[in-house]
């Protein structure tokens, strides 16, 4: 379901699912992203990439301190790769939030040798508001973790086609 496009180089790159997967080092973690346009939603997976949980929210501002806090966080929790949620449309195409999308994934691997997948999050903020439904979360703290509950489900959907790709 990868959209990036494909490269030979892995580091720092947008790749495609299966060359994103074999360029991972062993017992690093994921970092997912929900890239929105006031606030990033982030994940994390654990070390075996197994299960992804929910890791915070970060208030968008300009992209050089988005990036310097994203590597900071990737240094802290021992990321290996970034999966960052593509907003494509229902009928598959990509409009201005998915061109924005993949702009911050390219301007991100300027700065950063790990590798970066972007993920196709059709309907995953509509799943995280359902869940956050049914679960009688109220309005007002919906909206402050909306985006971090988007980013798990993006990322634990990503963990499962990794699993798919790396067992063959």
């Amino acid at each position: 379901m990868s959209r990036g496009p494909a490269t030979i180089q892995s580091r720092g790159k947008v790749l495609a699912a299966e060359e994103f997967a074999r360029a991972l080092p062993a017992g690093a973690r994921l970092l997912g992203l929900d890239v929105g346009t006031k606030t990033v939603g982030l994940a994390l997976s654990d070390v075996t990439r197994t299960i992804a949980s929910g890791l915070t929210t970060l208030a968008r501002g300009k992209f050089s301190a988005d990036a310097r806090r994203l590597l900071e966080l990737a240094q802290e929790h021992g990321v290996g790769g970034f999966v960052i949620g593509l907003p494509i449309s229902l009928d598959g195409s990509e409009g201005p939030r998915a061109q924005a999308t993949r702009a911050f994934a390219r301007n991100l691997g300027r700065l950063t040798p790990l590798p970066i997948l972007l993920w196709d999050e059709r309907l995953t903020t509509a799943a995280a508001e359902r869940s956050l439904l049914e679960a009688d979360v109220s309005r007002r703290r919906r909206s402050q973790v909306i985006d971090k509950v988007a980013a798990t489900l993006i990322l634990q959907s990503t963990l499962d086609r990794l699993e798919l790709i790396v067992r063959g």
